[in-house]
């Protein structure tokens, strides 16, 4: 593990329960970030989607992409991310590919496509058990405060 929640949320601005990386375990220059987030089937979603087949939502799933894209943004870009910038998911083209349960450990990889100091496109692939469940094409703004 590289980064821990810790270092997690001193990066990024959402906190529980809907703060969704819970460690950082690659990093590839500012190229590409792997992040890690463990299920424990507990999450107060899965209470109501659904009651008797439980699924992470999909747009959970995007923002659990959206968070490991702004931790690629913020070791591309620490001096703007020192300023702590609002951050705001413009664009978001996204293919589901398999449901993702409780207790399942979700690995998100997020590869640069374009990083400026103000936006930033990333191309994000989930797996769960090393088999793609999401993929999305992500873009995003930063807004100095």
């Amino acid at each position: 593990m590289l980064w821990d929640r810790k270092k997690i949320k001193s990066i990024l601005p959402q906190r529980e329960p809907f703060l969704f990386i819970d460690q950082v375990i690659e990093i590839e220059g500012v190229e590409k970030v792997v992040a890690v987030t463990q299920l424990s089937g507990d999450e107060s979603f899965f209470k109501g989607h659904f009651p008797h087949k439980p699924v992470m939502p999909g747009v959970l799933l995007i923002e659990a992409m959206a968070q490991a894209s702004i931790i690629l943004y913020s070791i591309a870009k620490p001096k703007v991310v020192s300023t702590n910038p609002d951050y705001y998911l413009g664009k978001v083209k996204s293919e589901f590919l398999a449901p993702v349960y409780p207790g399942d450990k979700i690995v998100v990889e997020s590869n640069a496509v374009k990083i400026l100091d103000n936006a930033a496109i990333t191309d994000v692939v989930a797996k769960v058990n090393d088999k793609i469940v999401a993929k999305a094409n992500l873009v995003f703004s930063i807004q100095k405060k």
